[in-house]
């Protein structure tokens, strides 16, 4: 028992020592407190330094931003760049989806089809909107899809010969009328090739950079004849693509298509595409050459 006791005994000097080490120990806890508090308050008081130098360089940008406006000139917004777009604030992603559909030889005629192509947000798209500066046939082209289509049968002026099918004239024949060049001519062809044929003979006045006038005068000479046969796209089978690339349906309108699709399954006959909200029913008639719901 008393070898037990000799473990627990200790003499003035050992308890001194203890009691100096417990102290020390006090002690050190409370300095590592105290200094983890004060590292935790310095954090928190930098962090707040770091926001509010981060609001300041915010607040600085929208400056800069607000002065770089006064220095934006119209342009076409076919022609942006990688830099150009990255000075209008668009997003890489945004410039890639423009540069490739510029690839592919399209051109975007309007702020909306913009949108529609790079996905621009509506912030952006109101800022630079107002810059965009397209050709002037873009405008005229405009006008004229605000125009009623008649597809009535245009009467044959008296002592007017029709010469040749104006599906089946060519280039060279083209180009001996009067204000028709080599250019021209062939954007006439190029667009009868995208129509798949004319089927009216007003369809001539939709070509780009054709005045009306020397529309007129080809019409003196080159009819429609004999209609196209044309492939009709089954509207209720379609994808979305198969769709974009049918003649006069741009991205928007067919988008709402496949809208109403989604709502009313089925479209049970073309007459369906009159009840979608701002369809252009001026165009009806030339859509359904190329609808079918068979």
């Amino acid at each position: 028992m008393n070898h037990f006791k000799s473990h627990f005994w200790y003499n003035k000097r050992q308890r001194n020592g203890i009691l100096f080490l417990i102290i020390l120990i006090v002690v050190l806890q409370g300095i590592y407190f105290f200094i983890d508090s004060s590292f935790e308050n310095k954090m928190n008081s930098d962090v707040s330094e770091i926001d509010l130098y981060q609001q300041q360089i915010d607040s600085l940008k929208k400056i800069q931003q607000g002065k770089k406006k006064e220095n934006i000139y119209p342009f076409n917004p076919n022609y942006i760049t990688d830099f150009k777009g990255y000075q209008l604030g668009m997003s890489l992603e945004e410039i890639d989806r423009l540069l490739k559909f510029r690839s592919s030889g399209k051109f975007i005629n309007s702020a909306k089809e913009f949108q529609n192509i790079t996905e621009v947000n509506d912030s952006l798209l109101s800022i630079i909107a107002p810059y965009f500066k397209f050709p002037e046939w873009v405008s005229q082209k405009s006008s004229k899809e605000n125009i009623t289509f008649s597809n009535k049968k245009i009467t044959k002026p008296k002592n007017i010969i029709i010469d040749h099918d104006i599906n089946k004239v060519t280039i060279d024949q083209l180009k001996k009328l009067k204000g028709i060049g080599d250019k021209l001519a062939k954007r006439i062809i190029a667009y009868r090739n995208l129509l798949n044929g004319f089927s009216f003979n007003d369809q001539i006045y939709e070509v780009y950079y054709l005045d009306k006038e020397v529309a007129n005068r080809v019409l003196k000479h080159y009819w429609v004849i004999q209609k196209p046969l044309i492939k009709k796209t089954n509207i209720n089978k379609a994808t979305f693509k198969e769709m974009l690339h049918l003649p006069y349906l741009d991205y928007d309108l067919t988008k709402k298509i496949f809208n109403y699709k989604d709502i009313n399954d089925d479209f049970s006959s073309l007459e369906d595409l009159k009840k979608i909200d701002s369809f252009p029913t001026n165009k009806f008639e030339r859509i359904a050459l190329y609808l079918t719901v068979d």
